[in-house]
């Protein structure tokens, strides 16, 4: 295991991520569209907050079915994304190494890291990106 590996070679780099200005019936399809669990919430190129499928979970009943009409719809349109998402997001850049960002995430009570360069949002590296690299050294 190289001991100095930066998350940039885990970071997923496609990030699909929302803005606040959209509602959580969007945020839901997304998370259900991309099979992922946390959402960058960015104003540009900015992370601004993080909005995870638990945060759904905490103010309704999250869907799991493809049903549209549902009680989940009413639930979301009382509550913005600005007011359910993580504002002290905590974000670490490309070169941060795959322990570094490990520590992070075992010492927190999230599971996702966003990773930034001169304030703008670049990848995103979360628990489960950290357990595939750790499976893959054995």
């Amino acid at each position: 295991m190289v001991r100095r590996t930066p998350v940039s070679e885990i970071m997923t780099k496609n990030i699909i991520a929302i803005s606040r200005s959209e509602d959580l019936n969007r945020a839901e399809a997304l998370f259900k569209k991309y099979k992922i669990r946390h959402l960058p919430v960015v104003s540009g190129e900015s992370i601004v907050g993080m909005l995870s499928y638990a945060d759904l979970l905490k103010i309704g009943y999250a869907d799991t079915s493809n049903d549209e009409h549902n009680i989940e719809t009413v639930i979301y349109n009382l509550f913005t994304i600005e007011q359910v998402m993580t504002k002290d997001v905590v974000c670490i850049d490309s070169s941060t190494t795959i322990k570094d960002a490990t520590e992070i995430i075992a010492q927190s009570n999230f599971h996702a890291l966003p990773v930034v360069e001169d304030a703008i949002l670049v990848g995103i590296v979360t628990s489960t990106d950290l357990l595939k690299y750790y499976l893959k050294q054995f």
